[in-house]
């Protein structure tokens, strides 16, 4: 826990180097198969990446990602920083084709809040051809599920804040690329503007990465059966989870992925209200924002203003370490209760 360095070591200030940083770094490098660089926010990380582009370049980016990166976006369109294109990351030809004069691409698989699956690998290839850097978004899927520079992509990032710490107590990003010249360039953007992680807040991660197995484990499992039995419940409309056979993206998360994952998404029948009404009955499960903590978290995303596009009634469980039972009868209870209202 210092800032300071005494000359002659290998760190020289703090804004560039900490010991506990490069310990979570090793871990995370060594998961994703490339060189991370630990960042103060997800959205630092985001920031970071995005500004490696020149201005006037254009990006293309998944009309279902996270609202932190469309909002950083917008922003930068809005000012002539570059240009956007808006995708949808399953038309894997329609992405190749919106690649073509662009200098990024950015994915996300599967998205947040709808969980939609890109073809990382098909993807990165017609962008490639087309000269495009390839970014993925593994925050929800982890490098325990997937590894996109494994398929293909040059960088991906992470919040570290959701699965990887998994315990809803600290703020973190991650960067990680295989190529030195990108590594290079991502650590000066970090001195340069700032966005550098406290020293406790790295241990805390590294800490929560070493349970990451056994809590995917518990609630991925979990997640699966909840998306089971949602399937089937009158109240709801519709259920968005790869792991179901009937999900579009069930092919191809079968094929990239080592596993569905532990987020759910699901339409109420009713729209806006009812989904309200669900999220104010339920008592085991926590009303909130953000994910992949120990606890299940439920949230409205469409309350946002920049989640627009999302159904008004869909309904994001990030599940938790709880007793599927404990949380079945839970949400089994504000459905009944909640469904059908306004």
């Amino acid at each position: 826990m210092s800032s300071t360095f005494r000359h002659g070591g290998d760190q020289l200030y703090g804004r560039d180097d900490n010991d506990t940083w490069l310990a979570l770094e090793e871990v995370l490098g060594e998961l994703e198969g490339g060189t991370a660089l630990v960042f103060s926010s997800g959205m630092a990380a985001i920031s970071a990446v995005l500004e490696t582009l020149p201005i006037g370049s254009t990006v293309v980016v998944a009309e279902g990602a996270y609202n932190g990166t469309r909002k950083w976006c917008t922003d930068a369109a809005g000012r002539g920083r570059l240009g956007m294109r808006l995708v949808d990351v399953t038309d894997t030809a329609g992405v190749v084709a919106a690649s073509d004069g662009a200098q990024m691409v950015w994915l996300e698989s599967p998205t947040n809040p709808s969980l939609a699956i890109a073809d990382i690998a098909a993807i990165a290839a017609g962008a490639h051809r087309a000269g495009a850097t390839v970014v993925v978004d593994n925050t929800l899927a982890t490098p325990l599920l997937q590894r996109p520079l494994a398929l293909g992509a040059d960088i991906v990032v992470h919040s570290v804040t959701k699965w990887l710490a998994g315990h809803s107590d600290l703020l973190m990003g991650a960067a990680v690329t295989a190529d030195p010249d990108q590594v290079e360039t991502l650590r000066g953007r970090r001195s340069l503007y700032g966005g550098v992680p406290g020293s406790v807040e790295a241990w805390m991660a590294l800490r929560g990465v070493r349970t990451l197995p056994a809590r995917m484990d518990r609630a991925q499992a979990t997640a699966g059966e909840l998306a089971r039995r949602l399937d089937g419940h009158p109240a709801v409309e519709r259920v968005r989870y790869p792991g179901l056979p009937g999900d579009p993206g069930h092919a191809v998360a079968t094929r990239q992925m080592d596993g569905p994952g532990a987020m759910v998404a699901f339409d109420v029948r009713g729209g806006a209200a009812a989904a309200e009404a669900v999220c104010a009955a339920v008592s085991v499960l926590t009303p909130g924002t953000s994910l992949g903590g120990v606890e299940t978290l439920i949230e409205r995303r469409a309350r946002y203003a920049f989640e627009e596009g999302t159904p008004p009634g869909l309904l994001r469980l990030s599940v938790g370490q709880e007793d599927v039972e404990d949380l079945w009868e839970d949400l089994d209870r504000a459905l009944t209760g909640g469904a059908g209202q306004g």
